[in-house]
């Protein structure tokens, strides 16, 4: 079980809107919409903890935690049984219970890029583009579902692919589709980011929205509370040594 928190797509208008703006005016715009780059810099961990819905009477909870550098821990609780997934800067591991599996073992090779990607990105794939060898690119000023918006395209530097829908108005990302393999296959994720917040000096949407390009639901993310830099263990992200053999799995 995991969370594509990740970007969505629609009709491209023409570049020739964009007339007048630059990727690195936007982008500046942008950080400075989300809190500025330098308040994004600063922050050195982050909980956020809320409810994941997977469709009708589907619910989990959900609390995802960063440290840097480029440490994740996702954790989704169903029925008292919880799944975690990490990254410790250097390896991905996960705990998936629901099939009769306590013990941890190491993300597969598409499970452990897509994490990599969130462990790195706690600032924003926008924040310190260059420096992370990404490449960002834009494609022009289009209006989606009503709403106006600047179209960049992101591709960073393990080759994933994203387009991103800036609002206009007050910059901030609120659309996008992500290309990415999932089981094999090429898919593309859309994601829709709403409801943003001020927590401590800082924009963050409390509610996501993450599914299939072609399906009409997915999951969504509601979260209750957003917390930066908060005192979390480092050892939350590495991986726990496996069970003695015998012993009773661990309660959730």
């Amino acid at each position: 079980m995991k969370l594509g928190v990740t970007i969505c797509a629609v009709l491209f208008l023409g570049a020739s809107a964009a007339a007048g703006q630059t990727v690195d005016e936007i982008v500046g715009r942008n950080l400075e919409a989300r809190g500025g780059a330098r308040r994004l810099q600063g922050v050195r961990s982050a909980r956020m903890t809320g409810t994941m819905s997977m469709g009708p009477g589907m619910e989990a909870g959900v609390v995802f935690e960063f440290l840097k550098p480029r440490r994740v821990r996702q954790e989704f609780t169903v029925q008292g049984l919880t799944a975690v997934t990490a990254y410790d800067g250097r390896s991905g591991w996960q705990v998936m219970p629901f099939g009769g599996k306590p013990d941890p073992e190491p993300l597969p090779a598409e499970d452990l890029k897509e994490i990599e990607e969130q462990a790195d990105n706690l600032d924003g794939d926008l924040a310190d583009w260059k420096e992370k060898g990404s490449r960002v690119e834009l494609v022009g000023r289009e209006a989606l579902e009503g709403t106006d918006a600047w179209k960049l395209r992101i591709t960073l530097k393990n080759g994933t692919e994203k387009t991103v829908w800036l609002d206009a108005a007050t910059y901030l990302e609120f659309r996008g589709i992500t290309h990415r393999k999932i089981e094999g296959k090429d898919a593309e994720i859309v994601t829709t980011l709403r409801d943003y917040r001020d927590v401590a000096g800082l924009k963050v949407p409390f509610s996501i929205e993450s599914r299939p390009k072609g399906l009409a639901t997915g999951q969504t993310v509601v979260f209750r509370s957003v917390e930066f830099d908060v005192p979390i263990d480092e050892a939350r992200f590495r991986m726990p040594a496996p069970r003695p053999a015998g012993a009773p799995p661990p309660k959730s």
